[in-house]
């Protein structure tokens, strides 16, 4: 065992001492997950043949107890593991999501009998603040001093609301600019409480935004294309998104080239190659480009301003326009080089 899974070890087990009764530490002991899953209020009272409210009530003396020896040093391990949660803490930005702190302080990832275990502590330590889960936050941990559960709270809600009135994603610098705040890394540690935001490529969202959530294949491709900012062959899609950074990214090139196809967002412009339509490329074969063209000329174009207008929003060969252009059903030759619609 390393040293700093030790010190919390130590501090856990001097903790639970100052509980005599063996009931009271199976109640705390199952409620916080200490030697397995978490129990619910209902579990317990079964187990030991009390009310759910019993088991409240027992509770919540315990913690108040443990706050007590706590404040008055009455639990000599307990100090060692708040200076460790607290250097963790400072360098991630005074607060963080238990888990994020958590693998932070054992240096790999952890285990819910690991996180439950920092949450015991921080429950009743004087110096560390805890942040309960619910639909807006995930659980989290915070230096006391800079703040209880209500003003790290209503930190992350000013976050939220400024991304939500921008109406696009932020990077940590661009929302620096708007809070008062020491350094961006700490907006980016009280913006990871969120469960209203997401984060993806360097920069912040809603969580519902599929720029920084994408949920689906189709929201990935977009994604993709929205970064690069240029047309891509399906099978470079493919790839990107296999070398990204999104949770599922197991992707075959088929299933790519499926979405796109189904997507309305996501325009044909060449052999294999895809565009977003909210850059102005439209659907459509190269003889309804070039109708196109026409109607909103509104008269005739010249042979080489027609290409130039069509490559504008196809990637196809020169020989490939022209081609189309010969079909006299829809194209009428004025003149030696102009065309118009038939």
């Amino acid at each position: 065992m390393d040293q700093n899974a030790e010190i919390l070890k130590n501090a856990i087990e001097d903790s639970l001492e100052i509980i005599e009764q063996d009931r009271e530490k199976e109640i705390i002991s199952r409620r916080f997950g200490l030697k397995g899953s978490k129990e619910t209020l209902e579990q317990i009272g079964e187990m030991l043949s009390i009310t759910r409210e019993r088991v409240r009530q027992l509770e919540k003396a315990i913690l108040i107890r443990l706050q007590i020896c706590a404040e008055e040093g009455e639990i000599p391990e307990l100090a060692p593991a708040e200076k460790l949660l607290i250097r963790n803490l400072t360098e991630m930005g005074r607060v963080a999501k238990l888990t994020d702190l958590a693998d932070k302080v054992y240096g790999r990832e952890t285990t819910s009998e690991e996180r439950s275990g920092i949450y015991f502590i921080a429950t009743f330590a004087q110096s560390l603040s805890v942040v309960e889960e619910n639909d807006k936050y995930n659980v989290a941990i915070g230096i006391a001093e800079y703040g209880d559960s209500l003003k790290i709270r209503s930190r992350v809600d000013e976050i939220v609301k400024v991304i939500r009135e921008n109406k696009q994603p932020m990077t940590l610098d661009e929302l620096d600019n708007k809070l008062n705040y020491e350094h961006p890394d700490y907006i980016k540690a009280v913006a990871s409480i969120s469960k209203l935001l997401a984060t993806l490529n360097g920069v912040w969202g809603l969580a519902k935004w599929p720029s920084v959530n994408p949920k689906n294949i189709r929201d990935k491709i977009f994604v993709i294309l929205e970064t690069k900012k240029e047309p891509m062959h399906f099978s470079e899609i493919a790839k990107e998104i296999r070398e990204s950074n999104f949770k599922r990214k197991n992707v075959t090139v088929q299933a790519i080239h499926n979405e796109l196809i189904k997507d309305d967002r996501f325009v044909l412009i060449g052999r294999g190659i895809y565009a977003l339509s909210s850059w102005g490329y439209k659907k459509g074969t190269i003889s309804e480009i070039i109708e196109s063209v026409l109607k909103k000329a509104n008269g005739p174009l010249t042979r080489e301003e027609i290409v130039k207008h069509v490559l504008h929003v196809r990637k196809v060969k020169e020989t490939t326009i022209l081609l189309n252009l010969q079909n006299k059903k829809l194209f009428k030759k004025v003149g030696r080089n102009s065309y118009t619609l038939a």
